[in-house]
């Protein structure tokens, strides 16, 4: 019996195990990085044990400190969580090699599965439908046969997932640097950065089956998943059942995956992923781990994945047949990005993160929400780390219920802080068609949500939340006066100029401190004897006016706006829609204007590479700088061709949002 769990492992996934631990009295062990020193995961533990360094390499990647970590602590089993260590051969044999416990499959069993090239292999041995492909390990003649090989192709990690060290590759002349970033971020990601290639299918559904496996010849396979809604090839919303799988197709797709798991000998929780387009079944990869998205499979079958895990690792025998399924679930991946900037995630400060019914963290629900989240009010969203911030979980008798819950849900959570992907989740959950069950890996795409969506709360709700917060501004400033507090700001016998407040909507300022660059929303008011009188906005009353809630009634309905004020930053929510806006000074400060030409840092990170030298000619589009930040890569590029005047980036360098790294001086 284990009587005290590690998780070597972080955020939402270390809470998750924790959660059940402690509904099995098992006590619980945490690890954590300087970067996550009082994080949820780290606090919630019965026990803590500082990993030094905030490197995922120097830290949640080390097989050494994580063994050790658990010796010290007095565990006597380790559970991975995913990510990390979670597919790592080596470390499930440290592990056992210390004499504790490995939650997951055997090391023989991960490492069969570790090489998606060896593991394709095995499984056309064993009668699972593998792809057809041109996929081979990575080596230097790699890009010099690229010539032979059928494009767009896509390189990926052989250790990895999530989307991480994967890139398409659409050009004979990309394939070399592809091949090389992908690696840079598979090691940084895994600690291994082999990668292999591999022709890519587009417009495909990516459907998986949960399996799950004893040690004593059972295997279950409890249903499939359709992970078809992806941007950078990771999965943002996930469901069971697939809208699209038949009776027929679904007892191919369990067939093959039990035939998978039986192949290795495989016991514990696992998922082994398809392609799928028509009929047509092509074996991906096999996740030798729990998934992020096993919420939904929980959900629907009323099972406890974690507490299975636990009890296979003890040695317990599984039921000859899996529980039934009932309803539909699908799962929202919440991550702190914006999809309008090209998902280039977000980092600071999460003042409010509220999700309204989701009350119930980290349980099975029936007819219900679920959140499993890492973070809370005040969490610091750092650069270290993966940007996802939670997981929304909405399970219903039908499809279509499920997605309107979740939809209901997202829309009306307050979520304060970091640009959030939270508008792109809602847009497509009520899109039509994702209701018609009409999903691919390319629907962002095809549908024009990749690069950011119109705004979800339609033609009045701007204006009115601008209002709502001017107001909310007034109240506040009247709580504070010392005298006439009770006079309304503005109030005036005679009528007089109108207050003007002007805002910035987004969350912060234009690169030139002044929002000259971008679109400035001005409301202009007058209280007067007769009430409100709001200029492009006739028939306007205000209710009510607090520092914190306004009501306004327009056309005889009233709307309840919230008004939160962090940073500098206003953030508004009401049924209208979430807005966000950032006060501009009647008389502005003097800023420094940045040189034309000016590449700023998007966001913290660590210098990687300069790829030009001072004085040298680029063409517009050239890569310049690449940063690292998040687990991933980001290329500073040249807006426009021209010559470098100034270098401020070297390799290794830290440097903050914002920071200039280089100024190109266009060509005449």
């Amino acid at each position: 019996m284990i009587k005290r769990l590690l998780v070597a492992n972080r955020g939402e996934i270390a809470r998750r195990v924790f959660h059940t631990c402690r509904d099995l009295g098992i006590e619980t062990v945490a690890v954590f990085s300087d970067a996550d020193d009082g994080a949820p995961h780290a606090r919630e533990a019965d026990h803590a044990v500082r990993l030094p360094g905030a490197r995922p390499a120097d830290t949640y990647l080390s097989i050494e400190k994580i063994v050790e970590a658990a010796l010290r602590a007095g565990a006597d089993a380790v559970h991975p969580g995913y990510g990390f260590l979670s597919e790592n051969a080596a470390a499930a044999s440290a592990v056992l090699e210390a004499g504790l416990t490995w939650v997951g499959p055997s090391p023989a069993s991960i490492a069969a599965m570790g090489s998606k090239v060896g593991a394709k292999a095995l499984m056309a041995e064993a009668g699972v439908p593998v792809l057809p492909s041109l996929a081979v390990p990575v080596s230097g003649a790699a890009a010099g046969a690229a010539g032979e090989w059928p494009y767009p192709l896509l390189v990926k990690a052989s250790a990895g997932g999530g989307g991480r060290g994967m890139r398409i590759v659409r050009e004979p002349g990309d394939l070399a640097r592809e091949i090389e970033a992908a690696r840079r971020e598979a090691e940084s990601a895994f600690g291994d950065g082999t990668v292999f290639v591999e022709p890519l299918l587009e417009r495909t559904r990516h459907i998986e089956v949960q399996i799950l496996a004893d040690a004593h010849g059972t295997v279950w396979a409890l249903g499939e998943r359709e992970c078809s809604i992806q941007r950078r090839h990771q999965k943002v919303v996930e469901e069971t059942p697939s809208p699209a799988v038949s009776p027929e197709l679904r007892a191919r797709l369990y067939q093959a995956a039990v035939r998978a798991a039986r192949a290795i000998g495989y016991a514990g929780a696992g998922t082994v992923e398809f392609l799928v387009k028509d009929e047509t079944v092509a074996f991906l990869e096999m996740n030798t781990r729990l998934q992020v998205e096993h919420p939904v499979t929980e959900c629907v079958y009323g099972i406890d994945l974690v507490e299975l895990q636990l009890r296979i690792a003890e040695g317990a025998a599984l039921p000859p047949t899996p529980p039934e399924p009932y309803g539909h679930a699908i799962e929202a991946r919440l991550y702190a990005e914006d999809p309008a900037q090209d998902w280039l995630p977000q980092s600071g400060v999460l003042h409010r993160f509220d999700v309204p019914g989701a009350g119930t963290r980290f349980s099975p629900v029936r007819h219900g929400l679920r959140l499993d989240s890492g973070v809370e009010d005040g969490s610091e969203i750092g650069v270290h780390y993966d940007p996802m911030l939670a997981k929304v979980i909405a399970h219903g008798s039908s499809r279509a219920d499920a997605a309107r819950r979740l939809a209901g849900a997202l829309a009306g959570a307050k979520i304060h802080g970091p640009v959030t992907n939270r508008d792109l989740l809602v847009a497509v959950l009520r899109h039509d068609a994702f209701l018609a069950g009409d999903t691919h890996t390319a629907f962002l795409d095809q549908h024009g949500l990749a690069a950011g969506i119109p705004d979800p709360a339609g033609p009045h709700a701007v204006p009115l939340a601008a209002l709502a917060a001017a107001l909310a501004q007034a109240a506040a400033n009247r709580a504070a006066a010392t005298v006439q507090a009770a006079v309304p700001s503005g109030w005036r016998n005679v009528p007089s100029q109108p207050q003007r407040v002007s805002f910035l909507p987004g969350a912060g300022h234009a690169s030139d401190g002044t929002g000259a660059d971008r679109a400035v929303h001005t409301v202009s008011y007058r209280l007067t004897r007769d009430g409100l009188r709001v200029d492009g906005l006739p028939g306007t009353r205000l209710v009510s006016a607090e520092p914190t809630a306004v009501v306004l009634e327009t056309d005889g309905v009233r709307h309840r706006f919230e008004v939160a004020r962090h940073d500098g930053v206003a953030y508004v929510d009401s049924p209208l829609g979430p807005v966000r806006f950032t006060p501009l000074p009647r008389l502005p400060e003097p800023v420094e204007r940045l040189a034309p030409g000016s590449l700023l840092a998007p966001m913290p990170g660590t210098v990687l590479r300069v790829e030009v030298k001072s004085g040298e000619p680029v063409a517009a589009g050239q890569v310049v700088v690449v940063l690292e930040a998040m687990k991933m890569e980001h290329r500073i590029t040249a807006p426009a061709g021209g010559t470098v005047v100034e270098l401020n980036a070297a390799p290794g360098r830290q440097v903050e949002a914002g920071a200039v790294l280089a100024v190109i001086e266009e060509q005449a």
